[in-house]
This record gives C-alpha cells, sequence and structure tokens, in this order.
C-alpha cells in the first residue's frame, strides 16, 4: 500500500517525537511569498531530502531554520526550543548546521582558518584538535591540504571543506543545501558515501538536492516543494519507485533525470 501523501497535510506519523518541526512556515520577500505553509518533521538519525525545481523555497525553507531570514509565519522548533526569533549563532549553538549552496567559504584564507572559524561559534579552542582529527578521518584530503589557500582546491575538495566547517560546530542536525552542485558523478559518489558515514555516526541530515536519485537512494524520507508548498510527502524509497508523479510535480528535465541519475549513485 503507498504511503505517498499529497498535498500539505501537517507531517506526518511520529511528528510529535521529531528533532526538527517545521509547521506551517511562510516566508516573504517583500510582496513576493517564497514559502507558503511548509510542514515537515525530522526524527533524530534521519535523512530526510527536500526536492524540487529551481525557486520552489527549498534553499529559503533551510535559511529560514537557522535564521538567515525571517517567518512570517509557522513555527520552527528544534526539540524544545522555538528557534523563530533566534541569531543564527544561537541557533548554531543549539546543535543545527548549515553548508550553503555554493559552499560560502573564504577563499582567501586557509583550509586550516575556515575549519577554525566553523568551531569558533561553539567554544571550540579547548578541543579543536579533538574536532580537527573527527574531519580528517571524514575528509583525509583536508588534512594533507590543511595549510593550503581555500582558493587552490578543487570544487570536490572545497565541498568536502564546506561541510568539514559545519562539523567543526559539533552540530546534531546538520543541513546541506545542494552539496553535489556543479560536482563530477565520481566525486558525488564519494560526497554522498560520506553523508551515509555521517548519518551512521549519529548526525540527523535536510538535504536540498537538485540530483533527484542520488538524495532519494541515500534518504529515508522525502518532500517535494512546489511553488512554496509541500504538494507530494513518503518514504524515499516509494518516491523513487514513483518517477511519473515525481516528474509531473519536477518538471520534464528532473523526471528524466531520475531514471537517468539511478546508475551514477554509489555506496
Amino acid at each position: 500500500m503507498s504511503r505517498l501523501r499529497e498535498g500539505d497535510r501537517g507531517q506526518g506519523p511520529g511528528s510529535a517525537g521529531a528533532l526538527l518541526r517545521v509547521s506551517g512556515l511562510t516566508v516573504r520577500y517583500g510582496p513576493v511569498v517564497a514559502v507558503r505553509g511548509v510542514s515537515f518533521d525530522v526524527r533524530e538519525g534521519e535523512i530526510v531530502t527536500l526536492l524540487g525545481a529551481n525557486g520552489a523555497g527549498k534553499s529559503t525553507t533551510l535559511n529560514a531554520i537557522v535564521g538567515l531570514v525571517k517567518p512570517a509565519g509557522g513555527e520552527i522548533r528544534y526539540g524544545p526550543h522555538d528557534l523563530r526569533s533566534m541569531p543564527t549563532e544561537d541557533v548554531v549553538r543549539l546543535g543545527v548546521g548549515l553548508v550553503p549552496e555554493r559552499r560560502r567559504l573564504f577563499s582567501a584564507l586557509t583550509v586550516a582558518e575556515n575549519l577554525r572559524l566553523g568551531a569558533r561559534a561553539t567554544g571550540g579552542r579547548a578541543d579543536l584538535g579533538t574536532r580537527l582529527r573527527r574531519v580528517f578521518d571524514l575528509f583525509p584530503v583536508l588534512e594533507r591540504r590543511y595549510r593550503s589557500p581555500t582558493g587552490t582546491l578543487s570544487g570536490g575538495e572545497q565541498q568536502m571543506l564546506a561541510i568539514a566547517r559545519a562539523l567543526m560546530g559539533r552540530p546534531r542536525v546538520l543541513l546541506l543545501d545542494e552539496p553535489s552542485l556543479g560536482l563530477a558523478p565520481r566525486v558525488v559518489e564519494q560526497l554522498f558515501g560520506l553523508l551515509r558515514a555521517l548519518r551512521d555516526q549519529g548526525v540527523t541530515l535536510v538535504l536540498v538536492e537538485q540530483n533527484v536519485a542520488a538524495a532519494l537512494e541515500l534518504a529515508d524520507r522525502g518532500y517535494v516543494l512546489q511553488a512554496g508548498r509541500v504538494v507530494l510527502s513518503g518514504p524515499a524509497t516509494e518516491l523513487l519507485e514513483s518517477r511519473e508523479i515525481l516528474g509531473a510535480y519536477l518538471g520534464a528535465r528532473h523526471g528524466r533525470g531520475i531514471e537517468a541519475a539511478r546508475p551514477e549513485v554509489g555506496a
């Protein structure tokens, strides 16, 4: 029996015990409504993916969670905490990290300096070595390039650094905005394998991703956004099998890409 849900009908089963819960989120940019009553939940240890065409409201939703944009309505709760009015640095201290679209690294700084900046918000000076060891175990290339200017890294290495910088803050929930953007398929396979490793280490992930197949192969559940609304949600395996439905919401280009991308997804 299919467990796919069309339309935005709340978070679904188990939302009361969710680690992160977004309810009726609305975000405006002046007169433009970018997000319209979006609701979803993320339980501890899950990978949840937000899918949708460009302009669907995915990035705005992530930015609202971490306080980079202020909601016009709705609730954002992380455990017992209401995040709506918190500044971003306080959200990060609570344990919610963001890997932004296009990485937003400081290219003139070294790898070491970018990583130290990631630890600063959560007072990581005392245990900096422990935090660095963790990210180096995940991303050995960053240890080799530790003193290199960030601008000399490849695209894949820079994406690894962006994730590592967020991990330096020891997040319990990590939001990732288009981590595979502009990367070669081989690098995407490696990257998604690392995201699995993060989940195995206890990090809860919320993933915004244009590579629909890779995202659904990785995730436990998915939500499809269209014009700022949740229009479809369900287990990732069932969404992946429903290519015609996904294609109707995501557009023909994304619908064709579901089948085309599947062989490129690695463990």
